[in-house]
């Protein structure tokens, strides 16, 4: 029997209809990934026993039904994103993360800082942010995977600068500390605190409002369009950018056995034909990419991204910090602004600590003028003139131009938010 125009015309209906439900049905899925990945497929291996039981364990959640703004802080190594964290570090309802894919880093690759690989660099993003997702919905066990040797009952003595989190040195994470250590340094929460217990991190993660994480370990935020476009998430990218003759000057000073051969050009005058170019370039290739990416306004950033210069925050923290917390839709507490006040016009001696963030914030951002020699600020300034021009910074002609603070090398620019 042959069937009719009409029936044929219904049963395309439906079968679209069918297709339409599974999409829905598989879109609207938990974002936990399962099972727990292994170093292989870009994460670490578990039976299968335990992986199921951990997806079962865990809750599901269709959508960001608490409305939380989940943060990424996005920079590179010395760019001023320590300070930047501290932005959100101290804000009451903010639980924030200094560097979790540290830990992704040192047991999937640990050599990446020397590798160029595309192979290592997709297992690394892949990882990550399946770390991330988890952060974010505060599922703090699933950072047992990359912590060696793995927490014992949820403990652990090994999280990566736990002390830079103000909410894992506080009740209820740890009941040690009361009012007196409010201004606890970094080593001390660790010392009073003890080991880490992931659960009470975990519960104290949901308590919280919003989530904050600070990373030098994603190159772009095209990297981050999975997450970014998640309507799960609720995720915002402040990407922190800084003058790559500042950051060279800073990763010279800090990582002396690193850069030991841009110290001996700075020092002797001669560039040495082994030198590692890369160590400079490569940042500024990410940085071009990646603020091409948010320049150009892609629909994915709408009301997503925003860029920071490392220079603007220095010169009026407060201001730009108040931009930030407006651009994020989070009410600026007292708390936010009084370390700004406390930790913005330090003296030299304050500024010791290679990751302190104590200093003269807006002196901080011009030392770099006095610490690299003109032939290296020159080299610098060829190798990436395409994003200092892209980011507003000025190239110095001259010796005397370089050290004369009174011509500023940093063009008023106004970067708005993509909203």
């Amino acid at each position: 029997m042959q069937c009719s125009w009409k029936a044929v015309l219904l049963l395309a209906l439906a079968s679209i209809a069918i297709q339409y439900t599974a999409i829905r049905t598989f879109t609207s899925k938990s974002f936990h990934s399962c099972p727990i990945p292994s170093p292989v497929n870009c994460s670490l291996s578990q039976d299968a026993d335990a992986a199921d039981r951990l997806c079962d364990e865990s809750p599901t959640f269709p959508y960001n039904l608490s409305r939380k703004t989940h943060v990424l802080i996005l920079a590179t190594t010395r760019s001023g994103s320590s300070f930047v964290g501290q932005l959100f570090n101290q804000h009451f309802d903010v639980f924030y993360l200094f560097e979790p894919l540290y830990h992704v880093q040192y047991t999937l690759i640990p050599k990446l800082t020397q590798s160029k690989s595309t192979t290592d660099r997709r297992v690394m993003l892949g990882a990550s942010r399946d770390l991330l997702r988890s952060l974010y919905d505060c599922d703090l066990y699933f950072l047992e995977n990359y912590i060696k040797p793995q927490p014992v009952n949820h403990t652990t003595d090994r999280l990566f600068r736990r002390g830079a989190s103000k909410a894992l040195c506080s009740p209820p994470v740890c009941e040690a500390l009361g009012a007196i250590d409010l201004h606890l340094e970094e080593g001390d929460c660790v010392k009073k605190c003890g080991t880490l217990n992931l659960t009470l991190a975990t519960e104290s993660c949901r308590e919280h409002g919003h989530v904050a994480i600070k990373t030098v370990r994603v190159p772009e935020v095209s990297d981050l369009r999975a997450l970014v476009e998640d309507p799960r998430l609720n995720l915002k990218v402040i990407q922190l950018v800084r003058d790559p003759r500042g950051i060279l000057a800073s990763r010279s000073e800090t990582f002396r056995d690193t850069y030991r051969l841009w110290r001996i050009w700075d020092g002797t005058g001669r560039k040495p034909y082994n030198l590692d170019v890369s160590q400079l370039t490569t940042v500024c290739e990410d940085f071009w990419n990646s603020v091409s990416t948010g320049l150009n306004r892609p629909l994915w950033l709408k009301g997503k991204y925003m860029l920071v210069r490392y220079e603007d925050l220095a010169r009026n923290p407060m201001k730009k910090t108040e931009e930030i917390y407006d651009f994020l839709g989070i009410p600026m507490d007292s708390n936010v602004e009084r370390w700004i006040q406390n930790n913005t016009r330090g003296d030299r001696s304050s500024s010791k600590h290679k990751y302190g963030t104590v200093r003269n914030s807006a002196a901080t951002a011009e030392k770099w003028r006095f610490r690299l020699s003109y032939e290296i600020v020159a080299f610098t300034q060829h190798a990436c003139q395409q994003v200092l021009a892209q980011l507003g910074y000025k190239t110095a002609g001259s010796e005397e131009e370089l050290k004369n603070l009174s011509i500023s090398l940093v063009e008023e620019r106004d970067f708005l938010p993509f909203s």
